[in-house]
This record gives C-alpha cells, structure tokens and sequence, in this order.
C-alpha cells in the first residue's frame, strides 16, 4: 500500500459551542493509540505513533461478528470494511444520512455518555470508542471485560494504521479503502501556496502540525503558516492567534471552518480583516468543519481532498 507523501513527528472553537465539542474530540490527540481494553488496564496508556498490536488481546478475528462504535469515522470504516457485523453506532448527522446506517442501533446521542446498557444488550464482540472522548464508557466495558478499542487519528499515517489494525481485527481485506485514501491524496500540486485555517473568532484558533487539519494541509502540499507556530490554547494542535499574528502572517488563502457561515460573517467585522492578501484577493474559502477538523467519515474526508485540490488551482 502507498503510505501518505509526507510524515510527521508524532504528532479539532469563535464560538464557545465549539470549544467545547472540540475538546472532547481532540484534547491531546497527538497521534493513534488502539489499544484493547481488560479488567487488568484502568489507566490510560499515552499515545504513540503506530497501531499497537492487539491481536493477543481481543477475540480472533474469526469470532468477531458483533462490533459497536462510538464514533462516526469508526462506524463507517467499520461498515465499509463488513456492514453485517455492525450492530451499534453512535448518533451523528453523518450516519444518519446513509441507508446502510438506517437499522443499526444508536448507543449514544450528541455528547452525553454512551448507553452503556444498550452496548451490553447487544453482546459486542468488540467497542470501538474514542481515547479522551469515552474514557469513562471503555472503562466500565473494561471492568466488564468486554473487549475494547480506543482510537485517535490525527493524521493519514495514523488513518492508514488504524484501518489496517481494524480489518486485521475484523478478518477483512483494507486495500479498497486504502486505495480510496491514495486516490484522496493524488495529483497534489508540486508548488505550494501559503494558507491560514481559522477555526473560531474569540479566541482566535489555528491549526498547527499536531492536527489532523495541519496534517491534510500538508499531505496536499499546502503551506500551512502556522504548521510550526506554538502557543497557549484549550486544544491540542491548536493555537491562539493574536490579530497582528495574522496580519504579520498574511496568508495567500484563507480557510474558515465552520458548520455555517456565521464565521465568516463575524470575521469580515474584524479590523485586519481588510488587511490581508486573501481577503483583499477574494481567496477566502468555507470550508465543513467534518473533513477538515475531524475526520468525520470517509465521504467527509474525500469531500475536503477535492476541495482542497480546487483550491490549489486557484
């Protein structure tokens, strides 16, 4: 298989809504961590660099046949690499939109703790859950030793062990979907152009390198200016942007993250709005917060790669 172009040392928020969902999802996510869960582990395990083996750990894959997800991105590799041993998944607006979701049992909704009754009912094999995000739910099945994966992606490197690790898991075969990641990632232009991502207003958030979002940037080689910033902020792989950072920085496009176009609109109020190269030159983009920030599901993700590829030509 063809490994992202590009790796990384090891190595998703305006509004406050957004803290707050971001944290959850991506405090300390510094790299992958699969790891499975027993009566004997109580303590989480810091992340490393590639997917732990946990094949003495968790049930053959042969007897693998009833699989819950906590998260969207695990729910829908999980579904693409074997649908019929699916049986929960948790509620989001991305697997609500597919019909291959539509019978599987929802186990959680929005931030709340999953229902770790419902997890039980259903007799799981095996729970794939999200390190930092459902601590406390991979804890408890942990006691119950039922067996447990705990994920974090924040790069392609990490995407590509983590599919790897469940189909070996699963007793499936990853190369289509390892295939869709290259064809992702393909025709990247050779001459790079200078880019700032803003993901909220007060404070204002960047992306660094230690992101997922800083990650895709530069597997598209895409300059990102604040790939090698470091500052104070609530999120790891984000940084706090002063309004003079940005002016010094003066980007050539402008990415602006959010789930609607409030933002933008919030930012085009700002005084250095008017300042910069790409405001100035209508180089400014939308982009979904699911893709860009966190990963979301395989659609979201190739949906950011082919914008990102628009935006390169301009």
């Amino acid at each position: 298989m063809t490994m992202p172009r590009k790796f990384f040392r090891t190595s998703h928020i305006g509004h406050r809504w957004l803290l707050v969902a971001l944290s959850g999802l991506l405090l300390g996510s510094s790299s992958l961590l699969v790891v499975a869960c027993r009566a004997t582990t109580s303590t989480p395990q810091p992340a490393t660099d590639t997917a732990t083996d946990i094949s003495s750990e968790t049930n053959a894959a042969d007897s693998i046949q009833r699989i819950v997800t906590l998260t969207s991105l695990s729910a829908d590799l999980v579904s693409q690499l074997d649908n019929n041993k699916l049986v929960g998944i948790p509620g989001s607006s991305l697997l609500e939109q597919e019909d291959r979701f539509a019978q599987k049992t929802v186990v959680s909704a929005g931030r709340t703790e999953p229902d770790l009754e419902k997890i039980i009912s259903l007799e799981p094999d095996l729970v794939i859950g999200s390190k930092g995000m459902q601590d406390k739910t991979l804890q408890k099945l942990n006691e119950l030793n039922i067996p447990a994966l705990a994920a974090e992606v924040n790069s392609w490197e990490n995407l590509y062990a983590f599919t790897t690790t469940l189909a070996q898991q699963m007793g499936a075969d990853p190369e289509s979907l390892l295939a869709r990641y290259n064809n992702c990632l393909a025709n990247a232009p050779e001459q790079p152009i200078s880019a700032l991502v803003l993901v909220s207003r007060q404070p204002l958030l960047a992306p660094n390198a230690n992101s997922w979002a800083g990650d895709f940037l530069a597997q598209m080689n895409i300059q990102n200016l604040a790939a090698d910033w470091q500052g104070n902020s609530p999120i790891a792989g984000y940084i706090t942007l002063s309004a003079e950072k940005v002016i010094e920085a003066d980007p050539n496009s402008l990415m602006i993250v959010s789930t609607d176009d409030s933002l933008l609109s919030q930012l085009e109020t700002e005084p250095f709005w008017s300042q910069l190269k790409a405001t100035q030159n209508g180089q400014v983009s939308n982009f979904d917060y699911f893709g860009l920030v966190n990963p979301g599901s395989l659609t979201s993700i190739e949906a950011t790669c082919k914008q990102l590829k628009q935006l390169t030509r301009l």
